[in-house]
Order: C-alpha cells, then structure tokens, then sequence
C-alpha cells in the first residue's frame, strides 16, 4: 500500500505533466501559423481566430468539466479532454479550409485542454494537499505548464522543419495519448465532506461566490492574464518576424518564456504560502506592463527578445497558482475546480481577444504596435484591482 506521502508525490508529478504535455502543445502553436498561412494563402487573422475560439471554448465549458471533476473525479474528465486534444490535432494535420482548422484547433483541441487543464489538476492537487503545503503544491502543478513551453516550443520547431507543418501536428498526437496514463492518478471521486471551509452544496457555494465583490475582481485580474498570454504565445513569433529577425528566433524566445516560468510558477507557490497572495498578483501584473513597456521602447534585436522572453517567462504563469489558491483559500478547496472553472472562464475571454486582436490588428496596421500598448494598460489595471480582494476565509475551516 503506498505511503500518503508517496501518494501526493505521484499526483504532483503526474498532474505536472498532464499540464506539461496540455499547455505545451497549444502554447507552440503559434508557430504553426506562419507556415500555414504561407502554405495555404490564409490570412493571419482568420488563424488567429481559431485559436482565439479554442480560448472561448476551452473557458465556456471549464466550469462544466470541473463541476464533472469535483462530483466524479479528476480522471475521467482527464480521460475525455485527452481524446478531444488528439481528435482536434488530427483536424488541424488534415484541414483545407479555415472552418475544419477552426474545428480542429478551435473547438476540439479547446474541449481537450479544458478537460486536461489547470482547474481540473489543481482541483485533485489542493483537496489532497494540506493547506500549508498548498500553495507550494500549486506552484510546482502550475511549473509543470511551464516546463510543457519550454519542451514543445522546439519540439514543434524541429517537427515543423523535419516533417512540414501538417506531419508535425500527427506526431503531436504521441504525447497526447500519454495524458489517459497519467490522468490515472488523479482518479478518485471526491468525498462529499472535503474542503475546509466549502459551502455545503455546489449552488450554495455559486451563490456564496456570486455576492462576493473580490470573486469578480479575480476575474477581472484574470482576464487581463489570458489576454497577455494569449497574445504573446500565439503572436511573438509573427512579431520577431516582421521585425525581420530570424523566425527560429520564436521558437527560442517562447522556449524561453517557459523556462523561466518553471523558476516563476514555483517561486509565486512558495511566496504564496508566505505573504498575502493579492500583493503578489499585482507585483506580477505590474511588472508585466513594465516588460512589455520596455521592450516596445527598445531596439529589436536578437538579445532585447530574449531578455524580454526571459522576464515574460519569470511573470507567466506565476498568476495560476496565486489565483487558484485565493479562491480555495477564501472559498474553500470542495468546489475548487468548479469556482476556479468561472474565474478561468474570464481568462479565456481575455484570451479569445488576446489571439484574434493580435491578427485583426496586424492585418488592419501592418503592426503590433496598438497591441502592445493595450497590453501595457491592461497590466496596469489588472495590478490595481488585485489591491482591494478581501482574502479571509468566508468560512471557518472545519474538522
């Protein structure tokens, strides 16, 4: 019989690497878009909308799978979002209009990263974690997203020019296959009495949630976050090459973005278990805005994208542990997957702008430019409204 503690170590790592393998493969596909638009003559903005409906699809229907999640089980829900991922992979390698990449990328890869994605792992991750450790617990699941961007990223790459862009999306489907395996130890339904401090039934912890001024400023934070991601991973490497820079250059800085998100989701963990989590949020949103500032000023050079891929990179994905330990924090962790599902649902709007703004924008100017500076104000506002989030428990925690 395995050990508690051996028992937390296997979900930890396996919840990791379901978000490895989930976030990594979409965060590279903008790499594909440059090819495929020169291949088939497709504008970038109707690319960027497939991606930016795989956002509105991945958010819509959170809620929905982490509901499934918290009454039967991480596992399941992890089992069907990985055979939607493959399905989806397979529609885009073999699409010949926007509307069959739509389905692909759009539709069915977003059905497939929200039944693998963040609020379903961390959902298993924090009822299994002791609250002292949670925090910590979340950064670790959240740098498991992060390693998945810093692996893929050239993965993809080196498929794209061994193989084409069409092969290169069937050989994904390899590690899309892995996640049912994994997924294996997050099964378990959940036991009705977890979660210190949970509201007694879903609708009553909904309701509970609904009249709290700082869940809707959680979701105005996160909105901005999906944008910023959004925007970036699908458009840097349409940017670094209008700025007549080498395109291998993309794959290198998003690579980069991943790597030093490992060190930022792990540390933004372990602060969070330290000091007030809201402060940390507007640390990061706030210095989200200074990157980007700086780098829209600067000259665009090899070096300036890295440096910007590396500070992105520290600022990432630092926002999903902090944002998901809030809401089980003041919340309590019962309905975790289910609260977070919501708030991630404001992400993924963000998101659906973030992508589909970058090409309607780019087509519109012939730049990135109004992007940027979009990107600047909402780092702003987002680091503001994190300032007055009431962060005590509504509830006690109880026994």
């Amino acid at each position: 019989m395995r050990s508690p503690g051996l028992k937390l170590a296997l979900l930890l790592f396996c919840g990791a690497m379901i978000l490895a393998i989930g976030m990594g493969v979409r965060q590279s596909f903008g790499l594909y878009l440059q090819p495929i638009s020169a291949d088939l003559g497709w504008s970038m903005a109707s690319l960027g909308f497939a991606v930016a409906v795989q956002q509105i699809v991945w958010g819509a229907t959170q809620p929905l799978f982490g509901a499934l999640a918290d009454r039967y089980g991480a596992g399941r829900v992890v089992f069907a979002g990985a055979l939607a991922y493959a399905a989806g992979l397979w529609v885009m390698s073999v699409h010949r209009s926007p509307l069959e990449f739509t389905l692909g990328a759009g539709v069915l890869v977003g059905l497939g990263v929200s039944g693998t994605g963040f609020a379903i792992v961390f959902g298993a991750i924090a009822r299994a974690t002791p609250p002292e450790w949670r925090s910590m617990a979340l950064g670790i699941g959240s740098a498991g997203g992060s390693f998945g961007q810093f692996a893929f990223a050239p993965i993809s790459q080196g498929l794209i020019d061994a193989l084409g862009w069409s092969e290169a999306l069937l050989a994904l489907i390899a590690f899309a296959a892995l996640i049912p395996l994994l997924g294996y130890a997050l099964s378990g339904t959940p036991a009705k009495t977890t979660g210190e401090g949970s509201a007694g039934s879903l609708s009553e912890a909904l309701a509970e949630a609904a009249k709290h001024r700082s869940y809707w400023l959680l979701n105005v934070g996160f909105f901005v976050c999906g944008f910023h991601v959004a925007f970036i991973s699908t458009h840097l490497p349409g940017f670094i090459a209008a700025c007549m820079l080498p395109p291998a250059l993309g794959a290198t800085a998003l690579a980069l973005i991943g790597l030093f998100n490992i060190i930022g989701s792990y540390a933004a963990g372990a602060l969070g278990g330290r000091y007030r989590k809201k402060n940390l949020l507007a640390g990061i949103y706030l210095g989200r805005a200074l990157a980007i500032g700086i780098f829209l000023a600067a000259p665009k050079t090899e070096l300036s994208v890295l440096v910007f891929g590396a500070a992105m990179g520290a600022l990432w994905l630092g926002t999903v542990p902090l944002t998901s330990g809030l809401v089980g924090q003041i919340y309590g962790t019962r309905y975790l997957a289910t609260l977070f599902g919501i708030v991630f649902l404001s992400h993924q709007v963000g998101g659906f702008f973030g992508a589909w703004l970058g090409g309607a924008v780019f087509d519109l100017t012939g730049s990135y430019d109004v992007m940027w500076l979009v990107s600047i104000a909402l780092g702003i506002i987002a680091g503001l409204v994190h300032l007055p989030v009431a962060d005590r428990a509504l509830r006690p925690a109880t026994a």
